[in-house]
């Protein structure tokens, strides 16, 4: 329950193959992707809800599903008394349709039977892949007294920031009358320039360039019949199809949001997200005590830096760094880190367990490294995936870079960012 006692119950679309962040894709599905050390993208969306006293939320996903189902479990448990749950709701075949999710409508269309269940007023939809902090009260409010059937949450940006994104054109009550999708740099758009009395109404700000414009961030709230209707055709996606359609016909409102927000589908984004996090002053807050971000306890003992030097840096539980340099990095938990080894812009995402002493031995007699970062190794701008093996005396992102982009047996090249794969093994002495 939230305001006004109505029940709203929450899906957030975890996305499909992601292409977009493989290879840290190639085992686990987008949301379950580690971030910032020691949290998973879902977590993110999920904190949001939670913290906004909407407990009933579901998972949509179709890939790769293991991963993420081992970290809902173990992470969202909900008392019996609150009725709160996070549930995945992976593709499945069914008497009435064989075919796996065709797009975001379609997904949540395939899964109406489900959510009907919860006989909710309302319906938050969210993406499994961005980054910011939001209360969906306040947007729901504004749904309720704008008297919409569909509310889309919007952020104010720039001409430049429009290419790539959904554009609304917005009336001077921030009812929504038009969309455009994902309009081309050399596009006019002019007329779907926000009036300045909206962004006074909503946000208290005046307009200039680097505000123009508002672009949808993917995430709605709606009535919850109206989405059924939206949703009785063939249609499969939201953006493209089914918004535009509402626009035309029903009252479609938008909430202006002005905090910080990211969508980090790609692996660039989602090394410079963060990456940011590392730094002095950084975009996004995860030391907000009145609205946190929750993850998985794992009961780990505090990181251990024996005679280190970190700067800027982030260092997560249970890890052990010994005599090394540490700039611009995310240490992620469980990260071993041997005497002289230097990491620069580089996000480490850490292990899922220890290794024991017998394990290590039995890979040393076969020239395999332990788990975490060899000696007197020096990495710069990289993302190391889950316990990967990076042997003593390796040299990566420090020269030229060898392989071709694409070349995913142990690590490949993105943006010119080296990702080292899960579970990879890259012996002593490597130059990449």
């Amino acid at each position: 329950m939230t305001l006004n006692n109505k029940k709203v119950v929450a899906i957030v679309l975890g996305g499909g193959r992601g292409t977009r962040l493989y290879p840290l894709t190639m085992d686990r599905s987008k949301p379950a992707v580690p971030f910032a050390g020691k949290y998973r993208l879902v977590d993110i969306p999920i904190s949001n809800c939670i913290n906004s006293n909407i407990r009933q939320i579901y998972v949509l996903t179709q890939f790769n599903s293991a991963s993420l189902h081992n970290h809902i479990a173990s992470t969202y448990n909900f008392d019996a008394f609150s009725g709160g749950f996070v549930e995945i709701l992976a593709a499945e075949q069914t008497y009435t349709s064989e075919t796996w999710y065709q797009g975001t409508a379609d997904a949540v269309r395939k899964n109406l039977k489900h959510f009907r269940d919860q006989q909710a007023d309302y319906y938050v939809i969210l993406s499994g892949d961005q980054l910011y902090r939001m209360d969906f009260n306040k947007m729901l409010q504004r749904h309720i007294e704008s008297k919409a059937v569909l509310t889309i949450a919007g952020k104010p940006i720039s001409r430049p920031e429009a290419t790539g994104l959904g554009i609304m054109g917005c009336d001077e009550n921030g009812m929504i009358t038009k969309f455009f999708e994902k309009p081309s740099p050399d596009a006019d758009i002019t007329d779907y320039i926000v009036p300045e009395a909206t962004l006074k109404d909503q946000l208290g700000i005046k307009r200039t360039e680097k505000n123009e414009y508002i672009a949808s961030m993917g995430i709605y709230i709606f009535n919850a019949q109206e989405m059924e209707q939206a949703l009785n055709n063939d249609k499969t996606d939201f953006g493209k199809e089914i918004i535009p359609d509402i626009i035309k016909s029903k009252p479609v409102s938008s909430y202006l949001f002005d905090g910080y927000w990211e969508d980090i589908g790609t692996v660039k984004a989602f090394y410079e997200a963060n990456l940011n996090l590392a730094s002095d002053k950084p975009s996004f807050n995860f030391y907000d005590e009145d609205m946190p971000i929750y993850t998985h306890r794992r009961h780990l003992p505090a990181t251990k830096a024996n005679f280190c030097s970190l700067s800027n840096a982030l260092a997560s539980e249970g890890s052990i760094i010994t005599n090394a340099t540490i700039v611009n990095s995310i240490v992620g938990v469980r990260t071993f880190i041997e005497a002289g080894a230097s990491l620069d812009g580089v996000y480490c995402m850490g292990a899922s367990r220890y290794e024991s002493e017998e394990e290590k031995a039995e890979n040393a007699k076969n020239g395999i490294p332990n788990i975490g970062i060899g000696r007197a190794t020096i990495i710069k701008r990289a993302i190391i995936d889950q316990n990967a093996r990076i042997g003593s005396n390796c040299r990566i992102g420090i020269d030229n870079i060898k392989r071709a982009e694409g070349d995913f047996e142990m690590y490949s090249v993105h943006d010119g960012i080296i990702v080292i794969n899960k579970n990879a093994i890259i012996p002593d002495g490597t130059v990449i």
